[in-house]
């Protein structure tokens, strides 16, 4: 039976952790995502589904949770 093993790294508190600075260019592409999925869902719904799951997917997957098009 193998044993696991743990190597224990001590976390060096001399180091700060880097702020994100908000790229304008890359929340105006978010709010032209979102926006184009609000215009395929208003216009027909049903037959635009499967683009809107892919926009949706998109980004979700790409964009981070504390980025807002709101400002």
């Amino acid at each position: 039976m193998a044993k696991v093993f743990t190597i224990t790294v001590p976390p060096k508190m001399g180091r700060k952790r880097r702020e994100r600075n908000p790229d304008p260019r890359y929340v105006e592409g978010q709010r032209l995502l979102v926006d184009a999925m609000k215009y395929l869902a208003q216009s027909d719904p049903v037959a635009n589904r499967p683009a809107i799951e892919l926009i949706s997917e998109h980004v979700r997957t790409r964009f981070r949770m504390s980025d807002s098009p709101l400002g």
